[in-house]
């Protein structure tokens, strides 16, 4: 087992259980803009800033869009129904317990001042000791730079840290790292069954 001296977590879907919601905005903005974009390739692309997503399709699709104005449309929609995400009990819960004991980060492809107001809204933004975001990094998950940044800044190896994902470019992005990864999904599905005791 490694020596964990610090604990990093991704936030939606990890933190706070906002996919759907986001699910909702991408449908509402595609739709205006004729964009082709399936639900299950919104979930496969769990990590990525969402202006990254709209180049890539943009350049599929051919399509005469601004990427980051049509990123900018999509925060817009998703922040209108922000007041109504909740915790992932599960992860939180693991955060509560290792507050104060080990410096904690949150590392997520969200942009900085959704991801605060997020955090804030849970209550639990005090926990954290550092929040990266896709603005810190030039190379985006599955690339490792977002985790060891947020190691960087807690100042605990990527080694010596744990990290908590919900999505496949998520724990990839972990390993590449060289930290210890927690696939969440897991965690919650044991949960749901009741296979998995507290703590």
């Amino acid at each position: 087992m490694p020596d964990i001296k610090g604990l990093v977590f991704d936030c939606d879907g990890t933190l706070a259980d906002t996919m759907p919601l986001h699910w909702v905005a991408w449908r509402s903005v595609t739709a205006r803009h004729g964009i082709h974009f399936p639900e299950d390739r919104f979930y496969a692309l769990g990590g990525v800033p969402s202006r990254d997503i709209l180049k890539m399709l943009r350049e599929e699709q051919n399509l005469s869009i601004d990427p980051l104005k049509v990123s900018h449309e999509k925060e817009e929609e998703y922040l209108k129904s922000m007041t109504t995400v909740g915790p992932i009990h599960e992860v939180v819960e693991i955060a509560r317990e290792h507050y104060g004991k080990l410096p904690m980060a949150v590392a997520s492809g969200g942009v900085k001042p959704i991801i605060e107001k997020v955090l804030v809204h849970l209550g639990i933004r005090h926990m954290f000791n550092a929040i990266v975001t896709s603005e810190d990094v030039v190379n985006q998950k599955p690339a490792p730079d977002i985790f060891l940044e947020a190691a960087r800044r807690i100042g605990i190896a990527p080694q010596n840290c744990r990290a908590f994902e919900d999505t496949d470019l998520g724990m990839q992005a972990i390993r590449s790292a060289g930290m210890d990864a927690v696939d969440v999904r897991g965690l919650i599905a044991l949960k749901k069954v009741g296979g998995l005791s507290k703590g």
